[in-house]
């Protein structure tokens, strides 16, 4: 890291700054490097800023992990307003120099509450760079050596840069996958149509942003349809049609005289669609309009909510129009469907009919970020907020969570909880088992719930062959691949497998640890110790739940003395006179009483009134259940346990344990 020096730059000119300003442009001089002294910006008619760029010394690089220049904002107002932010922005557009760090910025305004003001705004705009706020006054009177350091910890330190739930619409945290967007970009350019699928929060939709903020730099034209917004899918395919036209002349700000929304019937939408965008490609200058269709999944056949779309023709019709007029003119729009599921471009026939864009789409799934993009990523975020990671962690982090960047960002920001409040801090690998341990116990499962639940919905044997393979129940997996290549196919372009030779296995260790956990208990095969060991737990798991539930039913429907007396009367002597003196709550405490499974059992039998609606009804069904979990319990087996009483318990003990589940 190259040594840095307070000071200014001698060839600097400040003429176009106050003396205040210049006061305090030279004090900051004595911490930073002053670079240059940047100029005046213009923020809509009637805002006026200046701006000076300043280098990080060595304290600060160390502290903050900045080398490059940041730019320095004067707002010479007495009431902040939220535009302001917008100098920073125009200040690096200015300058269009690599050597400007665009994740942070310092406003110093004359608003007295400025600080508390920054603070609340960016609390809504997380993707925001870190401002670092001061006032006038502050940077004009005499300040000790740690006042600016301080104010930059609280402000570069407070936010938690990882925890992003939505997708990303500024590129300020974007990172990886520039190459895709470059690639469906030139796709574009060359007439040429793009599909792109993935699991839930592998970022598509970001990557939507990213594509349209690149076309926008090179002055192209891009339309966004939401296809689950109701006001899409809700439509027929006409009116569909009718919707596009509408937004690519709203999304273009375009005045100009189109058809009404009635000229598009059924008979004449496709007519009348072919004029209106005919006109409006003349308007944009005969740009190729990229017509982005995100959610394709909500006008998807046997999908969609929408039941015109679902079992109707309007999928056909719309994209036969579509189709029909990319094939008619050249250069006039391509389209990029985007989704998380690919089952409208692989989908031969719909209803009968040839489907128009069966094998005319060139789709891909979204990769999983590498270790180097993890390192880019996580370091950079980290180093905002203080947090320096070992170098061994990023490798660590890709291999337990497949490269799956939001899982990766959830986990890192359960480790800036974790991490001491005094920054920067050192992560090391106990520090990361600490933080992915938290991850994986309080949000962990859902996260991967969710991120699995399209493969549950629409892909339901992929799912199984999931479970099989997490449990490690191998040749049931391989029965299912060798039934039809698609379904390997589409774990593997999900990135949830990867494959070597005639192996599969896991690339998300997260995914395999979730579904074997969710699945232990269904693994065929198992040697009489296995089975042992299974029915031990489960029953050890069972009869916790069985006393609270007892415990808490007989107490809210009976008075403290009369609930435990019908449980002493189950128990009967000699215990029952043992623990006469005991409260319901230490007759029900395994550490402190003796009570059996079967007391259990017979406690809710004789009480079923009270128990009947936790337990399906079927006092002679619910009977069975337990004596068969009693039956089986590993003290009672010196043999071996048969394939078939096995199958019983399993069948008995997963009843038992979803009553209480339910109730639970």
């Amino acid at each position: 890291m190259k040594s840095i020096t307070p000071g200014l730059n001698s060839s600097m000119n400040l003429a176009i700054f106050t003396s205040e300003e210049k006061k305090i442009i030279r004090s900051l001089g004595k911490e930073w490097y002053i670079t240059n002294a940047g100029g005046r910006l213009t923020i809509g008619n009637r805002s006026y800023y200046k701006y000076f760029l300043m280098k990080p010394t060595s304290a600060y690089q160390e502290l903050f992990n900045i080398e490059r220049e940041i730019v320095v904002v004067f707002s010479d107002y007495e009431n902040f307003e939220p535009r302001s932010l917008d100098a920073f922005d125009s200040a690096i557009n200015v300058k269009n120099d690599l050597r400007i760090e665009r994740a942070c910025g310092i406003l110093i305004s004359r608003d007295r509450k400025i600080e508390t003001k920054i603070t609340t705004l960016l609390k809504s705009d997380p993707e925001h760079q870190a401002i670092v706020p001061f006032t006038y006054e502050e940077l004009s009177n005499k300040y000790d050596s740690f006042f600016i350091q301080n104010r930059f910890k609280e402000h570069f330190y407070s936010r938690d840069l990882f925890a992003f739930n939505s997708a990303l619409k500024k590129d300020l945290y974007f990172f990886g996958r520039t190459d895709l967007i470059y690639s469906i970009i030139n796709r574009h350019k060359s007439n040429e149509n793009s599909g792109l699928f993935g699991l839930r929060k592998t970022g598509k939709t970001s990557l939507v942003y990213g594509i349209q903020r690149a076309i926008k730099n090179s002055e192209g034209i891009s339309i966004f349809l939401d296809c689950q917004s109701p006001n899409f899918h809700a439509k027929k395919w006409n009116k569909a049609l009718y919707l596009l036209i509408v937004e690519i002349k709203s999304q273009n700000n375009l005045e100009i005289l189109l058809k009404n929304e009635s000229e598009y019937s059924e008979e004449n939408a496709a007519s009348a669609f072919e004029k209106d965008l005919i006109k409006l490609h003349k308007k944009l200058k005969n740009k190729n309009i990229l017509l982005i269709f995100d959610e394709i999944e909500h006008i998807t056949p046997g999908i969609s909510l929408s039941q015109h779309w679902k079992n109707g023709e309007d999928f056909v019709l719309f994209w036969q129009t579509l189709r029909s007029l990319f094939q008619k003119y050249n250069n006039l729009f391509s389209y990029l469907i985007v989704g998380t599921n690919p089952k409208c471009v692989e989908t031969p026939f719909i209803n009968g009919v040839d489907n128009p864009i069966y094998m005319q789409i060139p789709h891909e799934y979204i990769q999983p970020f590498d270790v180097p993009q993890t390192k880019d990523m996580i370091r950079r975020i980290g180093s905002i907020m203080g947090l320096n990671f070992d170098e061994g962690i990023y490798s660590k982090l890709h291999e337990d969570f497949g490269g799956h960047p939001f899982l990766m960002r959830n986990v890192c920001s359960v480790i800036n909880t974790l991490a001491p409040k005094e920054r920067p801090v050192r992560i090391d690998k106990t520090m990361y088992e600490r933080g992915k341990l938290q991850f994986n116990q309080k949000d962990g499962s859902s996260y991967i719930d969710m991120i699995l639940s399209i493969l549950k919905e629409h892909y339901n044997d992929e799912f199984e062959m999931l479970k099989f393979l997490a449990i490690g129940d191998y040749e049931q997996f391989k029965e299912f691949a060798q039934l039809s290549p698609e379904y390997t196919n589409h774990l593997i372009g999900y990135n949830i497998l990867d494959q070597n030779s005639d192996s599969y296995f896991f690339k998300i260790e997260s995914v395999r640890q979730r579904l074997a956990e969710m699945n232990k208990f269904k693994k065929i095969n198992l040697t009489n110790s296995e089975k042992l060991a299974e029915i031990s737990e489960r029953r050890n798991i069972i009869e916790p739940k069985l006393r609270w539930i007892i415990r808490t039913v007989l107490r809210s429907n009976l008075d403290e003395n009369n609930a435990k007396q019908k449980v002493l009367d189950i128990m009967g002597t000699p215990r029952s006179t043992k623990y006469y003196s005991y409260s319901l709550k230490d007759i029900f405490n395994a550490n402190k009483s003796e009570i059996y499974f079967e007391d259990l059992r017979k406690v809710i039998s004789k009480e079923w009134q009270y128990f009947e609606n936790i337990f399906g009804k079927d006092k002679s069904a619910f009977n069975t259940y337990m004596g068969a979990i009693n039956k089986y319990r590993a003290d009672t087996h010196a043999k071996e346990i048969e394939k078939g009483d096995m199958e019983y318990f399993r069948v008995c003990a997963g009843k038992i344990e979803a009553y209480i589940e339910d109730f639970l």
